[in-house]
C-alpha cells in the first residue's frame, strides 16, 4: 500500500479484542460488554479487570485486585521530594509524565523485556500494571497539595479508588454521590479503541521499552488539546455564551467563520457518544441530588447541543465525551487544570491492557514514508553557492 493517509484515517495498525466501536449505531464496547451496563453496575476497580484480563472477574479475583491496588497506592519519599523540586506552576499533565517516567527507576525489574524475546512472564507484567494504576491516581492527588507547598493528606487504605482519590484531593471524608459519579467517569475514560495516545503505547511497547516509559509516552500524547484537553475549552466556550438564549447565534457565527465548537464532533461516531449521554445523566443526577443546584453553565451546554444537532446533524457531529466531561468535574469541585490529568488516570487501564496485549505478538513497528523531497544532487562548495 502506498497510497498516504494523512493522520492514518481507517488505516489497521492493529489486531485487538479490548475495545470496539460501532460509530453508526453510537455504541462502545469494553470486551463485548456495552459501556452503558458496566457504568450502571461495574465498578472501576472490575472494569480494569476486564480491560486487562478479557473477562468479568469472580468477587474473590476482584477483592484480591482491589487489595492490591489499594496497598500500592503510596509513593516512596523520594519519589514525593522529586516531586517537590518541580516548578509550582507547572501543569499536572507535564509532572504526570515526568513522574510516572520516574517510577521505573523505583520499581525495576523490567529484564524480560530486554533483547528479542518478548516478555512472557505474566506475574511482571501484572505487577507493573499495580504499581501504575495504583499510583497514578495518588499522583495527580498529591500534586495538588505539592503545588500549593503542604503535605498531602496522611494515605488511607479502606476506600475503593474513586473514593481514595477525592480524599487525597481534598482531605476530607468523600461525598458517596460524588464518589460515585467519578467512579463511572473512570469507566468511561479507561478504553477508547485505538486513539492517538494508545497508539503510542503499541509503538513504544513494540521496542520493548519498559511500561512506566510506554505509559509515560501515553501521557505526553493525551495532554495535546486534540486528544485529552479538550473539556477545559468547552467550559470556556460556554462561558463566552453566556445565555441560552445566545446558543444559536454563537453556533451561526462559529459556523460562518468556520471556527471549532470545542466538545463537538469525533472520527468514529456519527451520532452522539455514547459516553456524553452518560456523562449529560449524570450530571442531571448530581441536580437531583443537590435539589436543583447545579452550574448555569450546563442550561447553556444543552440549548448549545440542541442548536448544533439543527444545524449539524446532517454532517454527523454531535457531543463527544469531552462536552459534558468538564462540567462534571467543575460540579465536583476538581480544579480545571486537574481535567486532563484524571482522563490520564482512567486511561492508564486500556494503555496496560494494549500494553500487555502487544507483547503477546510483538513486532517492531516500521511505517514507511512517501518522499516528496529532492532527487539526487551533488554537493556545492561553499565558495560556489
Amino acid at each position: 500500500m502506498n497510497e498516504y493517509l494523512p493522520g492514518l484515517a481507517g488505516v489497521p495498525a492493529t489486531k485487538s479484542n479490548i475495545s470496539s466501536i460501532d460509530g453508526e449505531k453510537g455504541i462502545l464496547f469494553y470486551r463485548g460488554y456495552p459501556i452503558e451496563e458496566l457504568a450502571a453496575h461495574s465498578t472501576f476497580e472490575e472494569t480494569v479487570l476486564l480491560l486487562i484480563n478479557g473477562q468479568l472477574p469472580k468477587k474473590q479475583q476482584l477483592d484480591d485486585f482491589s487489595c492490591e491496588l489499594r496497598t500500592n497506592r503510596a509513593l516512596k519519599y523520594h519519589l514525593m521530594d522529586l516531586m517537590k523540586t518541580l516548578p509550582a506552576s507547572a501543569d499536572p499533565m507535564l509532572m504526570l509524565q515526568t513522574a510516572v517516567s520516574s517510577l521505573g527507576m523505583f520499581y525495576q525489574g523490567s529484564e524480560c523485556l530486554i533483547d528479542a524475546d518478548v516478555c512472557t512472564d505474566l506475574d511482571y507484567v501484572h505487577s507493573a500494571t499495580v504499581k501504575i494504576i495504583a499510583r497514578i491516581g495518588t499522583l495527580v492527588a498529591t500534586w495538588k497539595h505539592i503545588a500549593k507547598g503542604y503535605e498531602p493528606p496522611p494515605m488511607r487504605y479502606d476506600m475503593t479508588y474513586a473514593e481514595s482519590f477525592l480524599y487525597m484531593l481534598t482531605g476530607l471524608e468523600p461525598d458517596p454521590v460524588l464518589s460515585k459519579i467519578l467512579d463511572v467517569c473512570l469507566i468511561l475514560h479507561a478504553e477508547h479503541t485505538i486513539n492517538a495516545s494508545t497508539f503510542s503505547v503499541l509503538v513504544n511497547g513494540s521496542t520493548l521499552s519498559a511500561p512506566y516509559s510506554v505509559i509515560s509516552s501515553a501521557i505526553g500524547c493525551l495532554s495535546g488539546p486534540l486528544h485529552g484537553g479538550a473539556n477545559s475549552k468547552v467550559l470556556a466556550m460556554l462561558e463566552e455564551v453566556g445565555n441560552p438564549k445566545n446558543a444559536a447565534k454563537f453556533v451561526d457565527d462559529q459556523l460562518k467563520r468556520k471556527g471549532k465548537i470545542w466538545g463537538m464532533g469525533h472520527r468514529e461516531y456519527k451520532v452522539k457518544d455514547p459516553r456524553a449521554t452518560i456523562l449529560q445523566g449524570l450530571i442531571k443526577d448530581l441536580r437531583e441530588a443537590r435539589g436543583g443546584d447545579i452550574n448555569p453553565l450546563f442550561e447553556i451546554a444543552e440549548a448549545l447541543e440542541k442548536a448544533a444537532e439543527e444545524r449539524l446533524a446532517e454532517k454527523g457531529v454531535y457531543p463527544n465525551v469531552d462536552y459534558y466531561s468538564g462540567l462534571l468535574y467543575k460540579e465536583m469541585g476538581i480544579p480545571e487544570n486537574q481535567f486532563t490529568a484524571i482522563f490520564a488516570i482512567a486511561r492508564s487501564a486500556g494503555w496496560l491492557a494494549h500494553w500487555r496485549e502487544q507483547l503477546k505478538d510483538n513486532r517492531i513497528f516500521r511505517p514507511t514514508q512517501i518522499y516528496t523531497g529532492e532527487k539526487q544532487r551533488a554537493y556545492i562548495p561553499m565558495d560556489q553557492r
